[in-house]
């Protein structure tokens, strides 16, 4: 019943911090740049009042002075940009989107003046950019924000129901509360309101892999890396595409072509004994 409480007060607490700043937007066009960042952090300070004030739990117990073993870390950094190519791969192989060897998304975004770079320079320099530094910025920028509630306090709350059902409520939770930015037209500018339930099913997929991080750590900083370095590599499949391609369906990894991705490694996380079958040896560790 404690921890039910400690829940529930955390899941209404995320919200009233975070969905007034997601909204924000409707009222002040083009503050989204500033708002949502900062919504990001409503799951963190969520967990830290519950922890502090509800729970009357020390916040060392959210482990942010642990990071668990370092391995974990090249995971947490490479997989991303990895299963965007992987994404690239999909959407050109089920003909969602075409190559464009000229660059021009690109192209079409630079300021005048510097349209004499090579576009394969630039290309190579976002890559670099997407896979050494975004995800680090990306960490202090909100990943830590949101991962601290939803890996640090929101899952091992859970784990009394089990590994796998808490895995998937806590995802479920997750995707839920981004329901207010899809509705605006974000990640799935076609189809706003199917696109909630979409992210739903991206959050469970993709927060498989950035759980079984933070059960491998204990620690809310490997799933961080991880969500950091998603955000980066999100829309790099953009970048070697002719404009236009339909993001709900390829393109990025919150499309469908970038579900098969994390699908395929949840599989492999399952199938190589990391994460025990669903029904099987799920108890609370």
């Amino acid at each position: 019943m404690t921890q039910k409480r400690n829940v529930t007060w955390f899941v209404i607490l995320t919200v009233l911090l975070s969905w007034p700043l997601f909204l924000l937007p409707l009222v002040w066009p083009g503050s989204a740049i500033v708002d949502w960042p900062l919504a990001m952090f409503g799951p963190g300070l969520a967990a830290v009042i519950v922890t502090r004030f509800i729970a009357r739990e020390p916040l060392s117990s959210l482990n942010l002075g642990w990071f668990g073993a370092k391995r974990f870390y090249l995971w947490a950094w490479l997989a991303p940009p990895v299963l965007a190519v992987v994404a690239l791969g999909f959407t050109l192989l089920l003909r969602i989107g075409e190559l464009d060897p000229t660059f021009s998304f690109i192209m079409s975004a630079l300021p005048e003046g510097i349209t004499d770079v090579p576009p394969w320079l630039i290309a190579l320099g976002q890559l670099l950019f997407v896979i050494a530094v975004a995800p680090l910025i990306n960490v202090v920028a909100g990943g830590i924000g949101e991962e601290l509630g939803w890996r640090g306090f929101l899952l091992p709350r859970l784990l009394e129901l089990g590994k796998w059902r808490a895995i998937l409520l806590s995802n479920v939770i997750w995707g839920l509360w981004h329901a207010p930015v899809i509705l605006q037209g974000h990640n799935y500018p076609e189809h706003p309101v199917l696109g909630v339930f979409l992210m739903v099913v991206f959050c469970v997929l993709l927060g498989v892999f950035l759980s079984w991080l933070y059960l491998e750590t204990r620690s809310p900083w490997a799933p961080a890396l991880a969500h950091g370095a998603v955000n980066a590599s999100a829309g790099l499949p953009i970048v070697f595409l002719v404009p236009g391609v339909n993001m709900t369906l390829g393109g990025t990894l919150a499309s469908l072509a970038g579900w098969i991705g994390f699908a395929l490694l949840a599989a492999w996380l399952i199938a190589s004994g990391r994460l025990p079958l669903p029904g099987r040896n799920t108890a609370a560790e």
